[in-house]
């Protein structure tokens, strides 16, 4: 379960910068992950809100994008989304790494993000209070 892994690194990230930022509240934490990185996006919400707890990120909201596969042929010069095997036995689609078009081997451009895209805050010092 590389997903606890992954959001104890977010969340190290994000309590670092808002020891360094007090006036600061992080109100949601966008992410793009990549089709290829087999990331769990409801594992790594759910690893993401149990490590948060108690401490300044409670409360925050984990969004995250999805980034698809884009794939390149140096064989017939295809670029596009990869070739899928349909009738594999598995819940969805099994991505194959091989062209759509002349069927060999496809390297991968775009896909094994995982990225902080953006941060959401909220300026305390600015903020009207209640």
């Amino acid at each position: 379960m590389h997903e606890l892994s992954i959001a104890s690194g977010l969340v190290e990230k994000l309590l670092e910068f808002s020891a360094h930022n007090p006036e600061r509240t992080i109100l949601e934490v966008r992410l793009e992950i990549g089709e290829l990185s087999h990331i769990d996006s409801e594992q790594l919400r759910f690893c993401y809100e149990s490590i948060a707890k108690e401490t300044p990120l409670e409360g925050s909201i984990l969004t995250i994008a999805r980034v698809p596969a884009i794939v390149s042929c140096p064989h017939c010069t295809y670029r596009g989304r990869p070739d899928y095997w349909d009738e594999a036995l598995a819940i969805a689609p099994v991505m194959t790494m091989r062209c759509p078009h002349c069927g060999k081997a496809v390297e991968a451009e775009q896909g094994h993000e995982c990225a902080i895209k953006s941060v959401r805050l909220l300026d305390t010092h600015t903020a009207p209070s209640v």
